[in-house]
């Protein structure tokens, strides 16, 4: 990496900790810097820097109108999940930013919800190697029955950070 990634250094400092405690080390900085995902209780399961899951509770907060998690609470969930897999492996001078989301809601959702999002090797040396750009993040959204209910696309850039 180019210039050192504080996001990455907590990370990979949290992930040598016991595993009840790193999940709970990137959970809290994570809502320390994204304020919505704590009103929301949005979790962060696991990652090893190229695969992140995040969980989001079937909180009341959280529900639509007929009990389960709303649609706006599934887009963060997975726009969370994305962003911190490219946030992680960006070099520190670069912003990252979403740039679309695109959510076909396809079924309805029972239970909590699961996020996994992925980049490719090829992904994370583009991002350490040009200046500005975009690419599609892989992300899966499942509920506690196992259905994906919302199918995802979501693009993110990255641009120069300014000083």
């Amino acid at each position: 990496m180019s210039k050192t990634n504080p996001l990455r250094k907590f990370a990979v400092w949290a992930m040598n900790k016991p595993e009840w405690l790193s999940h709970r080390l990137l959970t809290w900085m994570f809502r320390f810097k994204v304020k919505l995902t704590g009103t929301t209780k949005l979790e962060v399961l696991s990652t090893d820097l190229t695969t992140v899951t995040f969980r989001q509770r079937n909180l009341k907060r959280v529900q639509n109108h007929i009990g389960s998690v709303h649609a706006a609470g599934m887009a963060l969930l997975a726009e969370s999940a994305t962003g911190f897999i490219v946030g992680v492996n960006l070099p520190g001078d670069k912003l990252p930013l979403i740039k679309s989301m695109e959510l076909k809601y396809v079924k309805r959702a029972t239970g909590d919800m699961q996020a996994v999002a992925s980049l490719t090797n090829e992904q994370i040396e583009l991002m350490q190697l040009e200046d500005k750009g975009e690419l599609t993040v892989a992300v899966k959204v499942t509920d506690a029955t196992g259905i994906e209910p919302v199918m995802c696309q979501m693009v993110w850039a990255w641009v120069p950070r300014k000083s």
